[in-house]
C-alpha cells in the first residue's frame, strides 16, 4: 500500500480525491500498488464530507508519519507551500503538485533535494492543466533539440478573447462573463496581465532548454489593451488574437521569451484553439512540429494530471526520475533586440497619413474596414522592438494600438 496525503481541499485537491475514488481500481493497477489517501490537510472543516474522517489541521501529523510516502500539494501560492514541500522532500517523501507559482520560483532547488534523497518532485499539472506536456518534454522528446515552445497557456484569457471575437464584446464585458461563468477569479490580475502564462512558459522553457529561465526576466504583456476594434480588424484580415507565451532559440546561444497578445493566422494550428482550451506548440530539430491540445484548466482535468504524477511516484518509490533542469540561469536576449512584424492602428484616413506612414515604415498598404471609421491599420515589415518604438514615436499623432504578429 502507498499512502498519500493531500494538502489543500480546494478545487484541485478535492478533484484529486474524486479522481482516485472514481478510478481507484485502474489507478491501482497502473501504479502496481494500492493508493490510499491517509490524510487531507485543510484549515476548514467539511462536516458530512467523507474526508472528514481523514481531515487534519496540523501539517506535522503528516510530516512525522513514516507511513506517508507521497504528498500532493494543491494549496497554491508560495507560502506555506514552499516550506511544506521542502520539509516533505527532506523527510524522504515524494511530492506532486499543480502549483506553477512554486515550481517557477523554486523548481531547481526542490528537484535537487528530491534527487539527493532518491525521491521525486513532479509537476505535470503546473503548466497545461490536463494536457500532458512535462512528461513528453522529459522523456518522449529527449532525442530532439527543442528550439521553440509557443502556447496558449491560460484558459481565462483565451475564453475572453474568444467571447470578444464571436460576440463583438469589449474587454470589460467579456471579463465580466468569464467571472460569472467561473472561468475568471474575482481578482483576475494574474490571468489578464499575463503573469500566469509567464510562469508556465518559464517552467516549460527551463525543461526544454535545460537551464533555468527566470520568469521575472520574461517580457510580459496581458490582454487588457485589446479592444473590439482590434478584434474586428483581425477577423477581416483572417487572423485571431491570442495571448501567446513563447520562447525561442534564434541563434547559437541566443534565446528570447515573451508573453503577449498576438495576431495568429488561419494557417496556424493555434488559430482554432478557442474557449477555455489550451494548446502548446513545440518545434524540434528532428521531430519538426508537434502540438499538444486539451483542457488547460478545470477541477478534474488538472486533478487527472496530478494523479498521473502520483502513479509515477508510486511506481518509482525511492528511485529518482531524472529531469533536465539545471540551476544555472539561461541568459535571455533583451526584448529590445527581438524582431517581428507588427499590426498597427492609426487615427485618421490613409489620404491624410499614408505619406508619413510610408516615410517611416516603407511601402506598407493601408487596411480599412467600414465598421471602424476614422482610422486605418497596416502591417509593418520585420523590425526589432527598438526600431518599431522609434518609428512609432515619430508618427504624427502617434498610434492607437499595436499588436505583434505570430509567424
Amino acid at each position: 500500500m502507498v499512502n498519500i496525503a493531500v494538502l489543500g481541499y480546494g478545487t484541485v485537491g478535492s478533484g484529486v480525491v474524486e479522481v482516485i475514488e472514481t478510478n481507484w481500481a485502474s489507478i491501482n493497477k497502473k501504479a502496481g500498488n494500492e493508493i490510499n489517501i491517509k490524510y487531507v490537510l485543510d484549515l476548514r472543516e467539511f462536516p458530512g464530507d467523507p474526508v472528514e474522517k481523514i481531515l487534519v489541521h496540523d501539517y506535522n501529523v503528516i510530516l512525522n508519519d513514516p507511513e506517508v510516502n507521497i504528498i500532493v500539494e494543491t494549496m497554491g501560492g508560495l507560502h506555506p507551500a514552499y516550506e511544506f514541500t521542502k520539509a516533505a522532500l527532506e523527510a524522504g517523501k515524494s511530492v506532486c503538485t499543480s502549483n506553477k507559482e512554486l515550481v517557477a520560483a523554486h523548481g531547481p532547488e526542490l528537484l535537487k533535494i528530491a534527487k539527493a534523497g532518491d525521491i521525486n518532485y513532479l509537476f505535470e499539472a503546473s503548466c497545461g492543466g490536463g494536457i500532458p506536456i512535462i512528461r513528453p518534454l522529459n522523456s518522449s522528446l529527449t532525442a530532439d533539440e527543442i528550439d521553440e515552445i509557443t502556447g496558449i497557456l491560460n484558459g481565462t484569457t483565451n475564453y475572453i478573447l474568444t467571447k470578444m471575437d464571436r460576440e463583438g464584446s469589449d474587454f470589460a464585458d467579456a471579463l465580466a462573463q468569464a467571472q460569472a461563468n467561473g472561468y475568471a477569479e474575482r481578482n483576475p490580475e494574474a490571468d489578464i496581465k499575463g503573469y500566469d502564462a509567464c510562469r508556465k512558459i518559464a517552467i516549460l522553457s527551463s525543461l526544454a532548454f535545460g537551464r533555468t529561465v527566470n520568469y521575472q526576466d520574461i517580457y510580459t504583456e496581458g490582454i487588457t489593451e485589446i479592444t473590439a476594434a482590434d478584434i474586428k480588424y483581425a477577423r477581416e484580415m483572417g487572423y485571431a488574437i491570442k495571448l501567446l507565451a513563447s520562447s525561442r532559440k534564434v541563434g547559437e546561444g541566443k534565446f528570447y521569451a515573451m508573453v503577449s497578445p498576438m495576431l495568429v493566422s488561419s494557417n496556424s494550428p493555434l488559430f482554432s484553439v478557442n474557449g477555455v482550451f489550451n494548446a502548446i506548440f513545440i518545434h524540434g530539430n528532428v521531430l519538426g512540429d508537434a502540438m499538444f491540445y486539451g483542457s488547460g484548466a478545470g477541477k478534474l482535468p488538472t486533478a487527472s494530471a496530478v494523479v498521473a504524477d502520483v502513479v509515477d511516484c508510486a511506481k518509482h518509490l525511492h528511485r529518482n526520475i531524472m529531469m533536465s533542469w539545471s540551476s544555472k540561469t539561461l541568459s535571455l536576449m533583451k526584448i529590445d533586440d527581438v524582431e517581428g512584424i507588427y499590426f498597427v492602428r492609426v487615427a485618421g484616413t490613409p489620404s491624410e497619413k499614408m505619406e508619413a506612414v510610408r516615410a517611416l515604415f516603407g511601402q506598407v498598404d493601408p487596411i480599412t474596414i467600414p465598421s471602424v471609421p476614422g482610422e486605418f491599420a497596416f502591417l509593418t515589415g520585420c523590425l526589432s522592438e527598438t526600431q518599431f518604438a522609434e518609428k512609432a514615436a515619430q508618427l504624427p499623432g502617434g498610434i492607437l494600438n499595436r499588436i505583434r504578429v505570430h509567424e
